[in-house]
């Protein structure tokens, strides 16, 4: 089933990016800010939070990073415009950590300074594993300025349960994700279930520890055993909420936010939305092969 999956998403990754657009536009709020303000404003009428985030990542200039960082200082200045429920993320090779990774750290501080005058926080992207080291080095020498900073975690490398345990000691706020990136077996579990029960292992570290989790999967098994986790340990809702993609379980969705939990969805916009609407393709080849299949009815 692997190999029909890839073959099907490398099959769209041939089309015309208009023609993948058409249906992997479910994944993103729009190209441009007022798309992803209008996104935000029909969640939180439904009483669930955001987090905006500009498209794009591993730039190479400076001046890519720079132009990076005043679309998030205009991201910051809607959410408090238009008084959104919303928060920010943002990539660190987005704004220059694989160029310089003090350049990287004054452009994120200008921007959580920013996000600090709103009252607002700012969410630490995690990328693939070549950055792992470089991004906690980078949040934890953030966080010693802002509090109003987290970091996200990926359940399915080998190493995040130790990183979390020393992470733990310092009160950070956590995204914990299963990821996506491609990693090779000697540093990631490639079982579905080895993910499952490593994520539940890091969250219950998490809650032990006293530490702000955003619970983010649309995985139910995960749902459920985070449900029992909270109830087991009386987990109050000051200290976790639920986090899902833009476009993703829209029923699973509803169902957590009427259940009385806090739910924040991921909502993505900009021109680079390209690269990441192929990732959400390669996390569900199910809409990959719907786009072929649509496609070849054309003919």
């Amino acid at each position: 089933m692997k190999v029909i999956n890839d073959a099907i998403v490398g099959f769209v990754k041939l089309l015309p990016k208009s023609v993948v657009h058409i249906f992997a536009k479910k994944y993103i709020a729009g190209k441009t800010l007022e798309d992803a303000v209008r996104v935000v404003k029909e969640l939180n009428e439904k009483g669930i939070a955001a987090t905006m985030d500009v498209l794009g990542e591993s730039v190479n200039t400076k001046e890519e990073s720079e132009l990076a960082m005043k679309e998030c200082l205009e991201v910051l200045d809607a959410i408090n415009e238009h008084k959104l429920n919303s928060n920010l993320s943002l990539k660190p090779t987005q704004l220059g950590l694989i160029i310089d990774k003090q350049f990287c750290f004054e452009q994120i501080s200008a921007i959580l300074e920013k996000a600090k005058g709103y009252n607002n926080f700012v969410r630490i992207d995690m990328e693939d594993s070549a950055t792992t080291d470089a991004t906690l080095e980078l949040f934890n020498k953030l966080e010693k300025k802002y509090p109003n900073v987290g970091v996200v975690v990926q359940a399915y490398l080998k190493r995040t349960y130790d990183d979390v345990k020393e992470q733990d000691r310092l009160g950070t706020n956590y995204r914990l994700c299963k990821g996506i990136y491609v990693e090779p077996a000697e540093i990631a579990f490639k079982e579905r279930q080895q993910v499952r029960d490593n994520y539940l292992k890091i969250l219950e570290k998490m809650f032990d520890d006293g530490n702000y989790v955003g619970i983010a999967t649309h995985d139910d098994y995960l749902v459920n055993g985070a449900y029992e986790l909270i109830k087991k340990k009386n987990i109050p809702k000051n200290k976790y909420e639920f986090q899902m993609l833009y476009g993703v379980k829209e029923d699973l969705r509803d169902k957590i936010n009427a259940d009385g939990h806090k739910i924040r969805i991921y909502v993505p916009f900009g021109e680079h939305w390209y690269k990441y609407s192929i990732r959400r393709l390669q996390e569900n080849p199910q809409l990959a092969w719907y786009i072929t299949k649509s496609v070849f009815s054309l003919n």
